[in-house]
Parts: C-alpha cells; structure tokens; sequence
C-alpha cells in the first residue's frame, strides 16, 4: 500500500501558501478591489482561456504562452485552438472590440484575475499570478486630465494597504521623443533610443551613452543631451521650470511637457501629497505600446524590489481587433510578486490562521443545541464563529483556540447553564469574565 503513495510535490512557479499567509494576501486583494471601485471602475472578468490567435497578436511574448491539450484525448483532438493568458490587456482588448455597441466610453474597468506565464521561476517571478489591472479607455479620444487620476488610485492602494513610504515616478515618453525627432532622428530609432534609456538607472550614463551612439547611431552630442534631459527628476514644479528652460520647439515635446504639466498640477487636488510622487524623466517604460504618460511606483525603503506598479497612457488599444480608435490609459498591480517579496522582507505579517473571532467550547455535548443556537446568534450579527465539534477535553479545545489565533473562547457548563450565564475567556490576555447569556452579542462585540 505504502509503494502507491505519490509524494506530494508542488509544481514551480505556481504559489500557495499558508492559510495565515492567504488570509493577508485577501486582504491586500480587497483593498485594491475597493480602491478601484472608489473611482468609480466596474468590474469585469475573461475567460482563463483565449483562443490562440487572439493571444498571438501581442507577438512579443508568443514564447511564454501556456497552450492547452488534453494528452489521453485521440491523437488528432490532443492539441487545441486555445491557450491561457499571460496578461489582461489583450483579453480587455478583445473584449472591448466585441462589445463595443454595448460599452459606454470612456470605459473605466477593473480587472483582478491569475494570468499564466511560461518563465524561469526564481525569487519574486512566478508562472501563475494575479495581476490587478485598471483602464479608462476612450472612443477616439481620452482627456490627459484621466492621466491626472491614476497616480490618485495607485496613492490611495498603497496608503491603505500600510507598506511604507513610497514614491509614484512619472513621466511622458513624448518628451524625450520629440527632442529625438527634432534632430531627424527616424521614428524606428527613436523608439529603440527610448528602450534604452530606460536603462538608465540600471546601467548608468556612460553605458547608455555607449548604447545610443553605437545601438542607434545618434551624434554624440544628441545622445549626450538626451542623457541630460532623461537625468531631470524631482518635484513637479521645479521639473516643468527646468523643462520650459529648453528651447525646443518640435510639436510632440511641446505636446508631452504640457500633458506632464496637466497631471502634476492637478495631483494635490486629487489628494497626492507632494513627497508621494517625483517627475523622472528616465522613466520611458520599454515598450512600444506606452505612447505619452507613464508611471512606476517604488518603495523609498526597498527599491531593490523594482516597480510595484507601472503602467501609462497608449494610443490605440484594440488595432488588432477592429478598426475603432480606442486610446486609454491604465496601470497593473502584480499583486503575487509584491505580496510575495513584502512577506520576505517583513513588511507585512501573516495574520491569523483563521477568520474566527470566537470558539464555542463544547463542555457537554447533550447541550449540543444551546452551544449552536449561540454561534447562530453570534452569526447573524456578523461575527465569525466557530463550534469545536471534535469529542475533546476542554484544555485541547483552549489549546486548539490558541494555535488557531481565535481571540475569545465562549464557554458554558452544568454551572452556566443553571444560572443562565456563560464563561468569556479572552485568550489575548487570560481574562475570564462571567456574561448574560441574553447579552452575549453586546459583551462580546465589546471586545472585539
């Protein structure tokens, strides 16, 4: 019999944890549930599976796609048409494109669900994950002033989630691509010139410089001065000087400063605190996709984590889908990653192991009814309560409580039962205290 036992193995890169630990990550997830709906974003949810065309679209990522198969079906039925996805945005993107009839723009959504990713797991990096995701997408056109809300959205999640001081960076990728095209610069090397300077924080200014000159071929003393304008970062205000101090002229920079003008003077009246956020101008985001604002959010005490939140504005959501102009701007919380590296370094705590407020003892089972009909009252008066139904003696029922975390034990016997009282033991502190049965959702509420 021992030999058919399978040793119970976890696959990598797909997290699970303790139910202490879980209880902390739902709590995170309902925080930024409410604070998206705060803003007014509605929910909504795909199918794990999409076909694989549709997912395919986004090309640069076709290797980390999970297909699915059935492996015991016939040969010729064993591969499908379908695959999971690895983000939400071309879901959104193919869901926006078949309702467009029924949406109404500008479309504010939320969306909190696991996407799959097929990578190398290590620390912080996983196969399977959740990723929290907003978008306001509009119908040819988006006022940059929706630009101006995300970083009230971001500030107010992580305010409320009590991780520690942290700084939304932002920025408007039309700044440094202006000054690019403004010397001639073809739109295709612009772009890469971008991507590189992206790098700056983690590369540095020489090997940037390197980079641009040898990678793009720009003139020394363009690639110079980009690597000037992308090391401008501080306080809005003092940015924005700085950046009307430069006398260029193309359209697209002129466009960009003043969309990044828009969202820094608005950010105070949207309750964004001045040492919350920074205009970084080396913040550029890699990818093509992002086409003026972007945002990346770290935590002033551990940057070695990188972005807990990114995202910014594009041009065009669903092209591949239909011909409708749909511009937004949106950003994505991974929330397993951030979770999983807040666990490590201890900025947040498993809480306890279960959601229980109270334990019924059960000190003589023919009153198994007196002891139900309490938890039911407890119950409907929105307190969580657990019966101990195991047939145990009362110190393995305390001890039970104690491991579980549950902060306060209602007990009663031959004794409480003949004088109409109960017993309430506070494990936080050992304090037992004699209550009115007819007041036991008033004292026990008194404690909690």
């Amino acid at each position: 019999m021992t030999d058919s036992i399978i040793e119970p193995r976890a696959v990598s890169g797909f997290p699970e944890w303790l139910p202490e630990e879980e209880a902390e990550f739902q709590r995170l997830l309902g925080i930024v549930k409410k604070g998206f709906e705060t803003f007014g974003f509605a929910p909504i949810e795909t199918p794990a599976a999409e076909l694989l065309e549709v997912l395919a679209s986004k090309g640069e990522i076709n290797k980390q796609i999970y297909t699915l198969a059935r492996p015991n079906a016939a040969e010729e039925e064993r591969e499908t048409d379908m695959a999971l996805h690895f983000d939400l945005t071309v879901p959104l993107a193919r869901y926006v494109a078949m309702n467009f009839d029924k949406l109404s723009f500008p479309f504010r959504r939320y969306q909190i669900q696991k996407v799959w990713r097929g990578e190398r797991p290590q620390k912080g990096r996983f196969r399977e994950f959740y990723q929290c995701d907003i978008d306001v997408i509009g119908h040819e056109s988006l006022d940059p002033l929706n630009d101006a809300e995300i970083p009230a959205v971001i500030y107010g999640i992580f305010t409320k989630m009590q991780i520690g001081a942290f700084v939304i960076r932002v920025s408007n990728r039309k700044i440094l691509q202006g000054i690019l095209l403004e010397f001639a610069t073809p739109a295709e090397i612009a772009m890469e010139a971008l991507r590189i300077v992206d790098r700056l924080p983690k590369i540095g200014a020489d090997a940037v410089q390197h980079d641009l000159e040898t990678g793009c071929g720009l003139p020394s003393e363009l690639a110079a001065h980009i690597i000037e304008i992308a090391g401008i970062s501080g306080r809005g205000a003092d940015v924005m000087e700085r950046l009307e101090k430069n006398n260029h002229s193309h359209p697209l920079y002129l466009e960009g400063a003043e969309e990044l003008k828009l969202l820094v003077t608005n950010l105070a009246a949207l309750g964004v605190p001045d040492d919350a956020f920074e205009v970084d101008l080396s913040i550029t985001r890699g990818l093509d996709y992002y086409t003026g604002t972007v945002y990346e959010t770290f935590l002033r005490d551990y940057s070695q984590l990188g972005s807990i939140c990114s995202g910014g504005r594009y041009d065009n959501l669903a092209s591949h889908f239909t011909t409708q102009h749909l511009p937004g701007v949106g950003i994505s919380i991974g929330l397993t990653r951030l979770f999983s590296n807040l666990l490590d370094a201890g900025i947040v705590k498993p809480s306890a192991k279960s959601p229980s407020k109270v334990l019924v003892s059960v000190m003589d089972r023919a009153r198994l009814k007196d002891y139900f009909s309490a938890a039911t009252e407890l119950r409907h008066a929105g307190i969580p309560t657990e019966v101990f139904l195991e047939n145990k003696r009362f110190k393995a029922q305390i001890k039970y409580a104690d491991k579980k975390g549950i902060p306060l034990v209602l007990i009663a016997g031959e004794t409480e039962f003949a004088t109409g009282t109960w017993l309430l033991k506070d494990m936080r502190n050992g304090i037992q205290t004699s209550i009115s049965r007819k007041e036991l959702v008033t004292c026990v509420s008194s404690l909690l």
